[in-house]
Order: C-alpha cells, then structure tokens, then sequence
C-alpha cells in the first residue's frame, strides 16, 4: 500500500477581521482559494505507526504528537473507536510554514480524506468535515480544497461566485509569521476592521473584473503583520510595482502574500522576474481555483 493526497495551499482574496468576541475568537469574513501547489501526504504500510517529515521546508515543521498530520489521524480513530492500525505517514512540506498558506490544516485534510479511502473507513463527508474543524478553524475549508465564502470563525461557509481558473503568483520572503502574535498586535492597534461581507457579484467574468472587485476589499491583518515583519511589506510594495500585477495583498497572517496576473504569460513573467530580483524570497508561479 502506497498512496498520497494532495495538500493545496488556501489564499485569502480578501480577510475582513471583527475585534475579539466572548468567546474568544475574531468574527471574520473571507473569500479563500486554492493553489496548485502545496504538500503532499502519503500513507503506507508499516509494522509500526511512524511519522516522517521530508520537503524542503520538512526541518521547520514539528514531527511529533503536536503536528497536525498525527493529529488528524488520532481524530480518526477515535471517531470510529478501534485501534489504529500500523502505517507510516509521509509529508512532503513543500509550502513555507507560518505562511498564511493554511499548510497545516490543508495537510490535516489531505490525511483525513487520504485516511479515510485507504483504509475504507467509510466515514461520511459530513462527520470528516466536524473532525477537521476540531483541528482549527481552516479546517472544514481546507478539508476538501474548494474556493469558498467564509465567515463567523471561519467555519460557515457558502459558494463563492463563479470565477475561472486565475494566474498569480505567490511570494513569501521567508521569515515566518506568528499568527497569535498578528493577532494580538491587531487588538493592540483597536481592531480597526470589521467582519463585513462585502457585496459580491454572482460570477467574475474576468481576472481583470475580479482584481477590481477585490481592490475594495482588504485584509485587516496585513497592517500588523507587516509592522511586525517589515520584509512582508516589502514583498507588498514590490508586487504593487510590476506591471502583471492586477492587484496585490498578504493571504491569511503572512507571511506569503499573492499577485493576481492576467493570464499565464503575466504570470510566468512576474515569476521568472522575482526570481531573478530576489532569489532569497520563496516564488512560486500557481493558479488558483
């Protein structure tokens, strides 16, 4: 036995962030999509439960108990109450972490759906989607890798408005994000957002119209994650400088943020261009879907 799942990295187009609520969370409001590129999770078999770590970014993720791969497969098996069987886990951590990429939840789905085909647990989509919200917020979003409109804390989701495939390309300066430290710097500052959806058309007929939509939108952590990791704002002016870029902004805490690009050609262009102006920043050419 010897199968893997994709893990795609989530984007936020926009995060629109409540001040802190009594129950201890930020009420939110994004629209969240996803790459084609991301980590991979591979199961097979073993005389042993193990869990192993590989990627380019493998020896900056937690290999133990608390990662969320070993976490999700814990969560399994104890819904459906057996024994966990012996398997080694692989994931291959393509994505930088504390990226704002959703790695780790998206890895905890890719395990959860990869889990629950191998070994014909027969669990219903419904129940997958209530185990990986248990893992965090991004959870049931990323579980099944499909754009979405997210709001409360981040678990009410609904259909985002129809859009084609579009080019961007993502860029992370490599220092890494803490999302509780954004978060706190974000209610130090008076969490001048809000949680508003703002009106949304039913279909973006174009990646032009959808940058233009989006312009009006915002993400009310990108003020205090670049306060607190000014390479992040650097990455910002840079992409708002090149001429593929329909429009540029931070996904989720940081530290990646994304250029949406007219077509391939933008894309690859603004890519191999960044790569050569700054081959100590993470680039990757993707589209998003």
């Amino acid at each position: 036995m010897s199968l893997s799942a994709f893990a795609p990295a989530k984007v936020n187009l926009f995060l629109h962030v409540g001040p802190l609520a009594a129950d201890g969370y930020h009420p939110l409001a994004s629209l969240m999509v996803f790459a084609d590129v991301g980590d991979t999770v591979a199961v097979q078999a073993a005389e042993a439960p193990e869990f192993q770590v590989t990627g380019p970014f493998g020896s900056l993720v937690e290999d133990g108990p608390d990662n969320l791969v070993v976490q999700a497969a814990r969560a399994l098996f104890e819904h459906v109450k057996g024994p966990q069987p012996p398997f080694r886990l692989l994931l291959d951590k393509q994505l930088p972490v504390a990226a704002g990429l959703g790695g780790g939840s998206s890895d905890a789905g890719a395990t959860l759906r990869l889990l629950n085909s191998a070994l014909d647990l027969a669990i219903q989509d419904e129940m997958l989607s209530a185990i990986a919200a248990r893992l965090g917020a991004d959870g049931p979003v990323c579980l099944w890798g499909k754009a979405a409109i997210a709001r409360g804390r981040g678990d009410r989701l609904s259909a985002p408005p129809a859009f084609a495939p579009i080019d961007a390309v993502l860029v992370n300066p490599r220092v890494p994000s803490s999302t509780g430290a954004v978060y706190r710097a974000y209610d130090e500052a008076g969490a001048p957002g809000g949680a508003d959806l703002p009106p949304m058309p039913d279909a973006f007929e174009s990646p032009e119209e959808m940058a233009a939509i989006l312009n009006w939108c915002r993400n009310d952590l990108e003020a205090p994650a670049v306060r607190l990791a000014p390479a992040i704002g650097e990455v910002l002016e840079t992409l708002r400088g090149e001429p593929e870029t329909l429009l540029a902004r931070m996904s989720g805490s940081g530290a990646t943020c994304f250029a949406l690009c007219a077509g391939d050609i933008e894309a690859e262009g603004l890519a191999e261009r960044l790569e050569q102006m700054r081959p100590d920043w993470w680039v990757r050419r993707c589209r998003l879907s």
